[in-house]
């Protein structure tokens, strides 16, 4: 399978991976001959990367970060919890949350025998859904880079228990925010955007009165948006001050984000994310969680087309486990741009390679 962006599709080409919507329904079944009408669809509904099937690549294999069963279920019992709390009044939300704790605590533990089974280092680009409620999608992505990076970070199976719960709910406090400003397909105003920024209090005044949460998970919720430099926010929290659990779920929050589609903007390859957070590790982010991110997360997911630093060609056909920008590819090029006998190197063992830009046309 090759990994190419939807508007350079042409007409007949087979997709390789199954679409699905948010709720496990297909949206595109694997194999599907993609017409004009097609992959203009796919593009007014905000997809814009798709693996189609080629000869060059077909057996090049694209393994999910999680089952589709699990994404499912994680959705809709994320779903459920927010929904609930939302329509309730005060005296119902600890028994909401009390109830489906156990609910929560069993999708962590799925998402990490899934991360630990995993046999290669973790993209959740090749995990192509269609979505309605970013917000759910955006939790468990969140909860799934979070975890990869503390088990990098070798914490303990109860610090990851805390971790993941903490991931989870971050987010909650904006099921008190209006669906205007949520759903809003500019850019925020200011003002919009000081109502956006009360989620961080809003979620941690609910969790902190929870017998069932600790007050970790609550700061989760409260701290994730602070930075090390003071530049964050609620309260402008500096270094040591921000919980470990909210700056590693802080780095998943802004990896997620810039490369998910919005309205009113295209997401980034994930090179580009990883980037980003380097360029902020200098006094935003500490260089430990964005090193430990980068042994976990893969970002030049398998089926990429990529040009190396001797202007060879090549797809990526594999990764290398804790060495996540030094994959496996398959040559198809010469520095000359001439069509070669696919053969394959290791960047891990040609230290001299590098990947110098991602081609998806």
């Amino acid at each position: 399978m090759r990994l190419v962006s939807t508007a350079s599709i042409q007409s007949g080409a087979t997709l390789g991976q199954t679409i699905y919507r948010d709720n496990g329904t297909v949206l595109l079944q694997r194999g599907m001959k993609l017409t004009d009408r097609l992959v203009k669809r796919l593009e007014n509904q905000g997809i814009t990367y798709v693996y189609i099937e080629d000869e060059l690549t077909k057996d090049i294999v694209v393994q999910p970060a999680i089952s589709e069963r699990l994404r499912q279920d994680a959705t809709t019992s994320m779903k459920k919890l927010f929904t609930d709390v939302q329509k309730s009044n005060l005296l119902s939300n600890s028994f909401i949350l009390d109830k489906e704790e156990k609910s929560l605590m069993d999708i962590i533990q799925r998402i990490m025998d899934e991360i630990n089974n995993h046999q290669e280092s973790i993209t959740l680009l090749g995990d192509i859904y269609l979505t309605d409620d970013y917000i759910f999608q955006h939790s468990l992505n969140v909860t799934i880079y979070a975890l990869a990076i503390g088990t990098e970070l070798k914490l303990n199976a109860k610090e990851l228990s805390e971790l993941g719960k903490g991931a989870i709910l971050h987010d909650i406090g904006k099921i008190f925010i209006s669906q205007d400003i949520l759903q809003k397909p500019d850019r925020l105003l200011d003002d919009e955007y000081e109502t956006m920024k009360t989620h961080t209090t809003l979620g941690y005044e609910l969790l902190r009165k929870n017998h069932s949460y600790s007050s970790v998970v609550a700061h989760c919720a409260y701290q994730h948006h602070e930075r090390l430099n003071g530049t964050g926010y609620p309260r402008g929290l500096v270094g040591e001050s921000i919980h470990l659990f909210a700056q590693i779920i802080g780095v998943a929050d802004v990896f997620d984000a810039v490369t998910s589609n919005r309205v009113y903007r295209k997401a980034m390859l994930p090179h580009e994310g990883l980037e980003l957070l380097y360029s902020a590790a200098v006094d935003q982010f500490d260089s430990r969680i964005i090193n430990a991110f980068k042994n976990s997360v893969a970002v030049y997911p398998n089926g990429m087309t990529v040009e190396l630093n001797d202007n060879r060609y090549g797809v990526v056909l594999k990764q290398n486990k804790h060495l996540c920008d030094r994959p496996i590819v398959r040559i198809i090029q010469d520095e000359y741009g001439i069509d070669v006998t696919p053969y394959t190197i290791d960047l891990s063992k040609e230290l001299n390679i590098t990947i110098t830009k991602c081609n998806l046309s």
